[in-house]
C-alpha cells in the first residue's frame, strides 16, 4: 500500500469517527432532562381500632372561606407548629361562616383529630380539595384552640391518608 493511499485511508477513517461522534453528540445534546417524579405527600393508611394516629401522622390542607386575606396560610402555619403535616394551602371555592372539616366520616381518627384543634369545627360532606384532612376557616374563626391534642385512638377501623415518611 503506497504513503498516499494509507493517508487517505487514514484520513476517511478519522473523518468517519468524528461524524460519528458528532451525531452521538447531538443526541446527547437534545435528549430531554430526566423528570423527577413527584413524591406523594401522603398514602392510604389503615388503622384498627384502638391504635394511635399523631399529629405528625396527618396531613392537613387548609382553604379560606373568609373574606380575610392570609387566614388559610396562618392557620396551616399553626398546625405545622403543632406537629401536623402542611398539605394545599388555598381559597374555598365557596364562602362558610364558621370552620369546616370536610370529611366522608367524621368518627374516622384523623378527622377527630384535626377538629379536636378547632373551637366549634363542625365535620360537613365535602369535596377533597387538598390531600389529607380539608379544614376550612370561615368568618367566625379566631385561633385554635389553647389545649393541643397530641394524639387520638381509633374507636373503629379506618383509612386515612398518612403522612409520607411517619412511622
Amino acid at each position: 500500500m503506497s504513503g498516499a493511499l494509507r493517508s487517505a485511508l487514514t484520513l476517511a477513517v478519522l473523518a468517519l469517527l468524528v461524524v460519528v461522534a458528532a451525531l452521538w453528540g447531538w443526541a446527547a445534546f437534545t435528549k430531554p432532562f430526566p423528570r423527577d417524579e413527584p413524591v406523594a405527600i401522603c398514602e392510604d393508611a389503615d388503622v384498627a381500632t384502638g391504635e394511635e394516629v399523631r399529629r405528625d401522622q396527618v396531613v392537613v390542607s387548609v382553604f379560606n372561606g373568609s373574606g380575610r386575606s392570609g387566614l388559610a396560610s396562618a392557620t396551616s402555619a399553626q398546625l405545622e407548629e403543632r406537629g401536623f403535616v402542611a398539605g394545599t394551602v388555598g381559597d374555598s371555592p365557596q364562602p362558610a361562616a364558621t370552620t369546616q372539616i370536610w370529611a366522608a366520616d367524621a368518627a374516622n381518627p384523623a378527622v377527630d383529630l384535626v377538629r379536636r384543634q378547632f373551637k366549634n369545627a363542625q365535620v360537613v360532606a365535602g369535596d377533597a380539595l387538598g390531600p389529607g384532612v380539608v379544614v376550612v376557616v370561615g368568618e367566625k374563626f379566631q385561633s385554635l384552640r389553647s389545649k393541643q391534642v397530641e394524639s387520638v385512638v381509633a374507636r373503629a377501623d379506618a383509612t386515612y391518608c398518612r403522612a409520607t415518611g411517619s412511622e
